[in-house]
This record gives C-alpha cells, sequence and structure tokens, in this order.
C-alpha cells in the first residue's frame, strides 16, 4: 500500500475500516471526527487490501450499528465472526505498524491490534466483572480508571484525558487478556479489564475498548481523533 509524497499542507488520509456491510453510523462519525480535524477520511472494506490505497493515518472501528445497541440489554453470548473483514483489518494494521503510520483502534480494532502483536483476548466478560455492568450502552456511564504506573508516563491517554477517572461508554463482550509485544495499559475499568493500550515508542499506537465516536461531544474524546490527524499530517 502506497504513501503521500505531498507536503506537510496537505490534508492528511485517514484509512477507515469496518465490515462490508452496517456499522454506517460509527464510520460516519469517525469520518465527521477526521474531517473536523482537517483529515481526509478513506472508508475502506473487504478486499480493498488487494489495491493500492495510500493513506497517512488509520482508524479500526468497532462496528456496532448503534440501534441494537440501544435496545439491546446485554450482549449476545455467540460473537460474530468476519473472516473477511479480520483479513482486511489484520493487512492494514500490519502495514500501518510496518510503516510507523499513526492508528487508533477502537474496541474490536484495539483487540484486533493486540491479537496482531502477540496478545490474547478474554471471549466473553460476564465472569471477570464484579463491579461493572453487562449491559450495552452508548452512554458514558461507565468509569475509565487512567493507569499511573512508572511505564506509563509517556503515556498519550494521561497526556489527553490527565490521570485519575473519566466516564467511558460500553459496547463489548470480549476484552484484551494478555497484552502484545511492545504495548503498555494505560487505561482499566473498575474491575481491573483493560480499556486502554498504547506503544510509547511509537509517535501514535493507541487501542481503546470504547467507542469514542458516539462521545464527540467530550474535549477528550474528540482530543483522539485530533492527535491522529496531527500526527499524520506531520509525517
Amino acid at each position: 500500500m502506497g504513501h503521500h509524497c505531498a507536503g506537510k499542507m496537505a490534508k492528511p488520509v485517514i484509512a477507515i475500516t469496518g465490515p462490508e456491510r452496517d456499522a454506517f453510523g460509527p464510520r460516519m462519525l469517525v469520518a465527521l471526527a477526521v474531517r473536523l480535524y482537517g483529515g481526509h477520511p478513506l472508508q475502506l472494506r473487504p478486499g480493498d487490501e488487494h489495491h493500492r490505497h495510500t493513506y497517512d493515518g488509520v482508524v479500526v472501528t468497532g462496528g456496532h450499528d448503534i440501534e441494537p445497541v440501544l435496545y439491546a440489554a446485554e450482549p449476545e453470548i455467540e460473537p460474530n465472526y468476519d473472516t473477511a473483514r479480520d483479513t482486511l483489518e489484520t493487512t492494514v494494521i500490519i502495514d500501518a505498524l510496518a510503516r510507523g503510520l499513526p492508528l487508533l483502534g477502537i474496541c474490536r480494532g484495539a483487540q484486533l491490534l493486540n491479537v496482531c502483536r502477540g496478545g490474547t483476548l478474554h471471549q466473553e466478560l460476564r465472569s471477570q466483572r464484579r463491579k461493572t455492568s453487562n449491559r450495552w450502552t452508548v452512554l458514558p456511564l461507565k468509569t475509565l480508571c487512567v493507569t499511573a504506573e512508572p511505564e506509563t508516563q509517556n503515556s498519550l491517554l494521561i497526556r489527553l484525558f490527565g490521570r485519575g477517572r473519566s466516564q467511558i461508554n460500553s459496547l463489548h463482550n470480549q476484552a484484551i487478556d494478555r497484552v502484545g509485544d511492545g504495548l503498555i495499559v494505560t487505561g482499566r475499568d473498575l474491575d481491573g479489564i483493560v480499556q486502554a493500550i498504547e506503544d510509547p515508542s511509537r509517535t501514535f499506537l493507541v487501542g481503546v475498548q470504547w467507542h469514542p465516536e458516539f462521545l464527540l461531544y467530550l474535549t477528550s474524546q474528540r482530543a483522539l481523533f485530533r492527535e491522529l490527524v496531527g500526527r499524520a499530517r506531520n509525517l
């Protein structure tokens, strides 16, 4: 996959990955955030990994539609597997890692980033929860605890969110278990379930377990996209 040779004044192209169908809401909201900060969104779908697209940064979306989430009291136990999407997103993640491109993984995207770096996932979360609900919600009703261990001192999340607690949403029925190579945990929920991972040695390599695109009315959530586009522009 090619790369731009344009000057720094050109709009950075941000690839947005997701499923073949559905996920219109999340894709549209991510594209809106990218445009808001001067980027050009490029929607990639399964099969597009075979074409020569050029891009300067990547958002791997979660891909949940808003509508089912609003009436689903809890996640389905049977996960939906999408092999074609896995192929696309794994190819794009590996390409972004190889070229040092800024990358934001959202929900499923964070999990796939972790797997691409050799990590593992919890297949179900109900048994892990003591203090947090298993209910899906697009509203910021869940607590994010930004971690403050010594290795997180260069954390982008700490810079954007500050240390301590923030409110996030929750739309996932899997989560990161063992963290992949070079990644550190920079956020957990009240049950200690991983909510954010980063590679502090990279300019921008972040995975978040929540959906910031549904929380664009919050400054700290918008800042994730602002930072991604800014880093892509300065490559």
